[in-house]
């Protein structure tokens, strides 16, 4: 376990901008920075980070959190992973305790499978320098690829025996599970169970993630020992870790250069992407040979709206991949095709160039992704009308993907041109396959929800959610383990009132209603301000103490005997009073940083400024804002919580009476009506200080 100082530390040193920027490419907007959000699919950037808070947000999918939390859920860590992450990363040296046996099998699958493919990689890495067969073999055919020493061990390229088995005894030997080499597909079983070495006789070309975690390989086959074997190339198979469509080849080494030069480079393999890097041109990714997927495009886009294509002299190739980039267009990306000579690959090509001359040829005969495929088609279709019209077919719709209405307009003009027919035709044709993909896009959102529906209408053995059975206050509706993992919600509620009440309000789908909008005014203002001073208040001796925010709160709930309906917003207050005198306690620092990330979620979503509650002139035309008048705005915001509630309880009481199970049992009905009067009572009281007049009847 890493200790608070050292956590301290890291949260200190971490800069979120500086981190949140390895993955996603911000902008300066005022005092913030925005990008494309990195946990969804989006054109428009919602993704917010602010620098003085040290948090981020998106205001689309509401993910978000401060910078352990962002790596949490982008690398897919644990806490204390993304802490030892963060550590490396400033140089902050972490001295942790020997990890438990429990501890240790606690450890997930996706990281024992990291694990692995790490020693795996230091392991082939060994072979090439070390080993005989590795410089023989392996050294001596990437150099006669032309790479450099320092290239090949910046992509940590590595070897592979002929022995069929090196790596699993290797590994077995170091104490590494055999389930963890099987399942990263570094190995397999034989029919007689034995394990052997999926990349013998191969060199190694090791996957990166975007981070730079080791996800898979690539193994080229080499010596003659495997003449027989019929596949160039091997790769990792899919597992927990790895999914082809998901991953770039190289994004890890460019994901800067991308940023710095505003554009993307993709090609189709390995030894592409590392001729390239060599050649000085850094911002280039592969797509390893697979078809383009969307996953991979939005991890691209990331970084840019940019991207140049590069396609050698193969026009059956072309016309494969082709299909592919109607995919980038559809992602409002700016698309460019650059035909390399011919012979040449962007491999042969890069080893014949420099970076300036590379540069140079791919400025000079790049196009416009829509002109390519008009003059490639057109060259194909020459005089043939039956082939033009498939060919105008072909180009509208990939006119039609583009989401950008003033883009298309000026595609739609040219190809009129190129293609010498009218405008209004291409215009009509664009409009109707562009309402063709919504109709199917809503037809496919219907049959997800009905799916939905049907699952969720499978009869549950628990009273349902919309009854209005009695649950209570005491314990948490839902399950007390947070969805992450990580500390649960106490099985207890905040320490008021001292018995607890019987609600009435359904356990969920209040998110909507009134009473629990109050709530979260009342939770935003201990995060922002709980250790503020309020007022004073006379004690019985005269004497002046401080009142602050979380006192006023927590004493004007239990006056009344309420407490907050939400389990995380008891939580926070609970943790509020439990922290009060300590010194330098800070509730938005302290929630921001809370090792439960659905607290910490929760605090960002209150302290972003969007959701800031007033700000108006005064008489003086002085802008004066929430903290300025505390004591004013509390007391308001906890009266309106009250009384909404209140109201809320009032109305599902009644509605219990109607239930036939309790309107047959006297003592119960008895004991609800009992309920419903003090509920009554302490309304009226309430809307006497908030100064209306409520006339309730029975």
């Amino acid at each position: 376990m890493i200790d608070q100082a050292t956590i301290d530390r890291i949260m200190d040193a971490a800069q979120i901008v500086d981190v949140v920027s390895e993955f996603v490419t911000l902008r300066k907007r005022g005092v913030n920075y925005i990008g494309l959000c990195p946990f969804h699919n989006e054109k428009t950037p919602s993704f917010s980070v602010s620098p003085s808070k040290g948090v981020c947000k998106c205001f689309s999918c509401g993910k978000g959190g401060n910078v352990v939390h962002f790596i949490m859920e982008h690398e897919q860590l644990s806490y204390y992973e993304a802490l030892k992450w963060l550590a490396k990363k400033y140089n902050i040296e972490i001295k942790e305790r020997e990890l438990t046996d429990e501890e240790k099998q606690a450890h997930s699958l996706r990281e024992s499978l990291f694990v692995v493919n790490q020693f795996a990689s230091e392991y082939f890495q060994n072979i090439l320098y070390n080993n005989i067969d590795g410089q023989r073999i392996g050294m001596t055919y990437l150099r006669g690829r032309g790479f450099r020493d320092d290239i090949i061990k910046k992509f940590q390229l590595g070897y592979s025996t002929d022995n069929h088995d090196a790596l699993a005894r290797a590994a077995l030997q170091k104490g590494y599970k055999e389930e963890f080499l099987v399942k990263t597909g570094l190995c397999y079983r034989k029919e007689d169970g034995t394990l052997r070495d999926r990349f013998w006789g191969r060199v190694i070309f090791p996957v990166h993630t975007i981070s730079g975690k080791v996800v898979a390989f690539g193994g080229r086959v080499l010596s003659a020992a495997t003449k027989n074997v019929q596949m160039k190339y091997v790769n990792s198979p899919e597992s927990e870790i790895y999914h082809k469509s998901r991953e770039l080849y190289g994004i890890y080494f460019a994901k800067q250069a991308i940023v710095r030069q505003d554009r993307c480079f993709l090609v189709e393999g390995y030894t592409d992407v590392i001729s390239m890097h060599q050649s000085g041109i850094e911002n280039v990714v592969a797509s390893s040979g697979t078809a383009l997927t969307s996953e991979q495009i939005r991890l691209i886009h990331r970084f840019t709206n940019n991207i140049t294509v590069l396609y050698d002299g193969d026009g059956a190739g072309i016309k494969a991949s082709i299909r592919g980039i109607d995919m980038l267009l559809e992602e409002g990306m700016n698309v460019k095709v650059c035909l390399l000579p011919d012979g040449d690959d962007p491999d042969s090509f890069a080893r014949k160039h420099n970076a300036t001359d590379y540069q140079a040829y791919i400025n000079d005969h790049e196009v416009d992704f829509i002109r390519f495929k008009t003059d490639l088609l057109m060259e194909e279709a020459g005089k043939d009308p039956i082939k033009r019209a498939s060919l105008i077919s072909s180009i509208v719709k990939s006119i039609s993907v583009i989401p950008d209405a003033i883009v298309r307009s000026v595609y739609i003009r040219e190809c009129s041109q190129l293609l010498q027919m009218e405008e209004k035709v291409l215009i009509e044709a664009t409009a109707k396959l562009i309402e063709q993909a919504r109709e199917a896009k809503f037809k496919e959102q219907q049959r997800k929800k009905e799916r939905e529906q049907r699952l969720t209408a499978t009869p549950q053995a628990s009273v349902p959610e919309s009854s209005p059975e009695a649950q209570t206050n005491e314990t948490p509706a839902a399950d007390s383990t947070s969805e992450t993992g990580n500390a649960p919600f106490p099985s207890e509620p905040a320490p008021f009132p001292t018995e607890p009440y019987t609600s009435y309000i359904p356990s969920e789908g209040n998110e909507q209603k009134v009473f629990y909008a109050k709530e979260e005014d009342l939770v935003r203002m201990l995060i922002r301000y709980g250790e503020k001073v309020m007022c004073y208040v006379e004690n019985e001796t005269g004497e002046q103490i401080p009142f602050t925010v979380t006192e006023c709160i927590a004493s004007g709930l239990k006056e009344d005997e309420l407490q907050f309906y939400d389990p995380l917003h008891r939580l926070v207050l609970q943790e509020c009073e439990a922290h009060l005198n300590d010194p330098n306690f800070n509730p938005e620092r302290y929630f921001i940083a809370h090792p439960d990330p659905a607290v910490s979620k929760l605090a960002v979503d209150l302290v972003s400024d969007r959701y800031q509650l007033s700000k108006y002139h005064s008489k003086g035309q002085k802008i004066v804002s929430d903290e300025e008048r505390l004591y004013e705005l509390v007391p308001r915001l906890l009266l309106d919580f009250k009384l909404s509630i209140v109201e809320e309880e009032m109305k599902h009481t009644i509605q219990a009476l109607a239930n036939p199970e309790i309107a047959n049992d006297p003592q119960r009905c008895l004991e609800i009506m009992k309920r419903y009067k003090e509920l009554q009572e302490t309304q009226s009281v309430m809307a006497q200080h908030a100064g209306d007049r409520v006339v309730l009847k029975l």
